[in-house]
């Protein structure tokens, strides 16, 4: 039963690379029927799940990969799938878990992980997509509470949003619109809702600086394992800046560029004035006030 599973899981996966993403559901689902112990098709089903937008039944498949994996099993892209249904629901909090769970994975595998070479950037700048879905959400509940006409009309805004996204996933599964449509009618109707916002926030921060002064952290200035603020930032052989002291301790587990793989050491880091001249009139303006609720 198991080989008839993987015959049938190769088929889900040439359907998938051929964008037959339904057909794809299709064989794993039938692979799963043969063989229900195989985590990688549990895996591979919660992926095209995400392409046809079942937010619910990826989150429950991509659970039953981490779960027949086990506790301490390596399953990174099962908890990144999962972490991408999750921020689709509008659960930040839980996204933020998962895609950080898959980062760890990522940037600490075990020694029979195949890990791509763009694992570790696709996974961090998710992990960071997270994070600032959190904070937004922290940011406007603060607003909400100071009675603040800026938190309701973002509100506004974000309930919006979502109905266009839950309208263009009803109508897939309706089969109204294929797959590639859809991703292209959510993407429109993201860059819409972040104009949207950012002009919104520029009306109220030229209206009234003293009480909408951004509360916002330029991407330049994260460190990419910490996903914090850097104060005394460090730059590598290959371009990459990271907060000195977190780069240290990473250094003394793996002698490697967290983002590229390649061999670093100590001797290879320099300062990055430019960047900590950055990180200084970040801090120097008040963001020591707010930053908790990153």
């Amino acid at each position: 039963m198991s080989y008839l599973a993987e015959s049938l899981k190769e088929k889900g996966n040439i359907a998938f690379r051929n964008g037959e993403f339904i057909e794809a559901e299709d064989y794993y689902t039938q692979a799963v029927q043969k063989y229900s112990r195989n985590p990688l098709i549990f895996t591979n089903r919660a992926n095209v799940r995400l392409k046809l937008q079942r937010w619910d039944e990826a989150v429950n498949d991509s659970l039953k990969s981490i779960e027949i994996t086990g506790p301490n099993g390596q399953n990174h892209k099962a908890f990144y799938f999962l972490a991408q249904a999750q921020l689709a629901m509008h659960h930040p909090h839980e996204a933020l878990s998962s895609a950080l769970t898959a980062y760890d994975q990522v940037l600490h595998p075990s020694p029979t992980a195949k890990i791509s070479p763009r694992d570790m950037e696709t996974f961090s700048n998710f992990v960071l997509r997270c994070k600032k879905a959190k904070f937004e959400i922290r940011d406007r509940d603060r607003l909400r509470r100071q009675g603040d006409l800026r938190a309701e009309l973002e509100e506004t805004l974000d309930i919006n949003k979502q109905r266009d996204l839950d309208d263009v996933s009803r109508r897939l599964e309706a089969r109204e619109l294929g797959p590639v449509e859809a991703s292209e009618r959510n993407q429109e109707i993201l860059s819409n809702f972040e104009k949207k916002i950012a002009e919104l926030r520029t009306l109220f921060a030229v209206a009234d600086p003293t009480n909408h002064k951004p509360r916002e952290i330029p991407d330049h200035l994260i460190d990419m394992i910490t996903f914090e603020p850097m104060h005394d930032p460090v730059i590598t052989k290959n371009g990459h800046s990271y907060e000195r002291a977190t780069l240290y301790e990473h250094l003394k587990r793996s002698p490697t560029d967290p983002l590229t793989r390649d061999p670093l050491t100590i001797n290879d880091l320099r300062n990055n004035f430019g960047l900590k001249a950055a990180c200084d009139a970040f801090w120097e303006s008040g963001a020591s006030e707010w930053i908790a609720d990153w």
